[in-house]
């Protein structure tokens, strides 16, 4: 991702003075002000590495699940529990992995009414050139230490638990 010109000044600092001034909650305001803005320059940075191998990131997630099933394939349904998307979402995801060649679509054998998605040899051979390009580029947290990582993370837990992706 191209590297803008830095401001003299952290804009998120000054919008919460500016923001102090008339509101509360200036503390939450300023951490997820922060949280969207490096999701903005993480995700611009993931999706840059991926467009290398005409993937989006929440492909490369379809592709990553796979990988890690036993068997290579999942039920549709399954794979938007586990992803935490939408249904639509899914099948939107799968149909666009399946016309690259990455995935098939076959009938559940178990169960008529469902689709398993397959991660065929070549989508298995994108996640791996993928994945290397993801993890030599520190998945675009180059800048935190492991302590900082694991606190980021820490930190991230009981927010996504109370917004209920597990129990």
């Amino acid at each position: 991702m191209a590297r803008r010109r830095a401001l003299p000044f952290d804009p998120i600092d000054e919008a919460s003075r500016q923001w102090g001034r008339r509101w509360g909650a200036v503390e939450q305001m300023r951490a997820v002000t922060s949280l969207m803005r490096a999701q903005q320059i993480v995700i611009g940075e993931l999706d840059d590495i991926l467009r290398n191998h005409e993937l989006t990131f929440a492909r490369f997630e379809a592709l990553v699940l796979l990988t890690f099933s036993r068997r290579g394939s999942l039920p549709l349904g399954k794979m938007g529990e586990r992803l935490q998307v939408h249904p639509t979402s899914v099948t939107s995801i799968v149909r666009r992995l399946e016309a690259a060649g990455l995935v098939l679509r076959t009938p559940h054998p178990d169960d008529g009414r469902a689709v398993l998605c397959e991660i065929t040899a070549e989508g298995r051979a994108v996640v791996e050139r993928a994945t290397a390009d993801l993890v030599a580029a520190d998945f675009a947290l180059s800048g935190l230490s492991d302590d900082q990582l694991k606190m980021l993370w820490s930190v991230l837990e009981p927010l996504r638990q109370n917004a209920g992706d597990f129990t």
